[in-house]
């Protein structure tokens, strides 16, 4: 994937890799549903922008046409995840999660899960030594 994805190409993506493949129609009338009521010509571009960009594919059905993405979740938040330890936090993991643990709410259930991925992380670490 050459570039992230716009605030609004990511809104899109969100809806279409919850129910896809989906019309114009359908996607616009989630993304009103969602708090983003943007007019159907500008739907209609941004989507073909994306197909264009490689997110999405395009298939005609009868009259219309439907979507869906051809990127999958893991690999866009891989992506915007990457990009922010490195431009952010000058590559450093431990910096991120410093940060994140100081300046958001993380429950007890976070922290454990946190904790099991940090212990999984070191024993696979010290097998490959």
């Amino acid at each position: 994937m050459p570039e992230q994805p716009t605030d609004l190409e990511l809104r899109i993506l969100k809806v279409l890799w919850q129910d896809a493949p989906m019309r114009v129609r359908e996607i616009r009338q989630k993304l009103a549903d969602g708090g983003h009521d943007i007019a159907h010509t500008s739907v209609i571009t941004v989507l073909n922008i994306m197909v264009d960009k490689g997110f999405l594919t395009r298939t005609r059905v009868k009259n219309a046409f439907t979507f869906e993405p051809c990127v999958n979740k893991d690999e866009v938040s891989s992506q915007f995840v990457g990009d922010l330890v490195n431009r952010i936090f000058d590559g450093s993991a431990s910096a991120v999660m410093a940060n994140l643990l100081q300046t958001s709410d993380v429950s007890p259930d976070d922290l454990q899960e946190m904790r099991r991925l940090l212990n999984r992380l070191s024993r696979e670490q010290k097998d490959k030594e």
